[in-house]
């Protein structure tokens, strides 16, 4: 009898907690490593919100939190929805998790049986089918191509969907991609899945606040008020507030799963940390100022990045609608040999022999389920984002 459940046989570690993970032990070792892998803002989270946190603690708001969330935070959640997307729900029809993870993994394993389908698009988040498959579902995946901005189109979505189908798992903006979907897409989309009243949309929207240019971001169930009978919407504090560490996701859909997903929790971690909590309820009801000043930072960056990396030698990089994310492709340097005389034969090689050669940690393509690309976060300082994209530039003119 094997002692590990064989649950873990069907999944595979985080790419991209691995390459963050490799990127610090290079450096621990003296090695100069600029790491572009983490999904992490580099700017401080705002006073007033470590404020509310320190004071919640002088409050002696220490104690065990409800299993769902305080109370001012499920009420603060629900204002938000109201305020910026235009969606109606009761506090009591919102939970808080640890982390945008745990709203999924249990959202996942309170509505999966074994064969139950969930729609994926690639590329996609690491996470999103190992969630699945240790729920017991199966991940199947809609093609995109850069052609169409990394977003699934209606009839690709169509013919992914089967009579198993459960859910529909929709990030926009998208990690690692960028890409957003505009309200004409997400109309389209929706057509869809109105023919399909068996599939549910887990709609991720950590990224909201991290679009670019004239970009208006909508989500589904604001789209098509028909589907918000089974749409979850979810969302977090880590992106837009700077607040990764503070670990509070937050959702909000039908009460019927709302329950299920709090039984769950109760079983599992119980209630997120208190005094994050009252952070986020500071954060969601305080001043959003600084939101717009961060977003001028990020796409700023982002302008620099896909500039600099179209000019690298056979490197073709999309300008992405949202998130600090480019997903650039390295087709064209596919045959070519190192300078460890190593051929690179995909883009893991590509990501491999760059971080040997120049020292710049990015992640593999493959991981997100579209290659030969890699993603680059670009949540650091122009002054290392432009050296790192000089040395891609150097990594790529050395290829033969």
């Amino acid at each position: 009898m094997a002692f590990l459940a064989d649950a873990l046989s069907r999944v595979k570690p985080s790419a991209t907690i691995a390459v963050t993970q490799k990127a610090r032990e290079l450096k621990a070792k003296g090695r100069d490593v600029i790491g572009l892998g983490a999904g992490e803002p580099d700017f401080d989270t705002p006073d007033n919100i470590k404020n509310a946190a320190i004071e919640a603690i002088r409050r002696g708001e220490t104690k065990y939190p409800p299993v769902s969330g305080i109370a001012p935070l499920r009420e603060a959640i629900a204002k938000k929805f109201k305020r910026e997307n235009n969606l109606d729900y009761k506090p009591e029809q919102t939970i808080v998790g640890t982390g945008g993870k745990q709203i999924l993994f249990n959202a996942f394993m309170a509505t999966l049986n074994p064969g139950d389908e969930v729609v994926i698009p690639t590329p996609y988040w690491v996470s999103y089918p190992e969630m699945v498959l240790l729920c017991g579902g199966t991940p199947t995946f809609a093609a995109t191509t850069a052609a169409n901005g990394f977003k699934v189109t209606g009839a690709a979505l169509e013919k992914a969907i089967t009579p198993r189908t459960k859910w529909l798992v929709l990030n926009s903006p998208s990690n690692p991609s960028g890409a957003a979907y505009t309200e004409a897409e997400l109309r389209e989309i929706a057509d869809v899945l109105l023919k399909h009243p068996q599939v549910w949309v887990l709609t991720d929207d950590m990224y909201e606040h991290l679009t670019y240019g004239d970009f208006v971001f909508k989500t589904i169930a604001e789209v098509e008020p028909q589907l918000y009978s089974r749409t979850l919407t979810m969302n977090g504090v880590s992106k837009a507030y700077a607040m990764t560490g503070w670990r509070i996701g937050y959702a909000a859909g039908p009460i019927e799963l709302i329950k299920a997903m709090d039984m769950i929790q109760g079983q599992q971690t119980s209630g997120a940390c208190t005094i994050a909590q009252w952070a986020s309820v500071e954060a969601l009801n305080g001043p959003q100022d600084f939101i717009a000043k961060n977003k001028a930072i990020f796409q700023a960056r982002r302008d620099l990045v896909v500039s600099m990396l179209n000019q690298a030698r056979g490197i073709s990089c999309p300008s992405p609608e949202g998130a600090f994310y480019v997903y650039p492709s390295c087709a064209d340097l596919i045959g070519k040999k190192a300078p460890s005389g190593k051929v690179i034969d995909g883009d893991e090689t590509f990501c491999s022999e760059l971080l040997e050669a120049e020292g710049v940690a990015v992640v593999f393509g493959s991981a997100f389920g579209l290659g030969p690309n890699f993603r680059i976060s670009y949540a650091t300082s122009e002054t290392l984002l432009e050296e790192a994209c000089t040395r891609i530039q150097r990594f790529t003119a050395s290829l033969s």
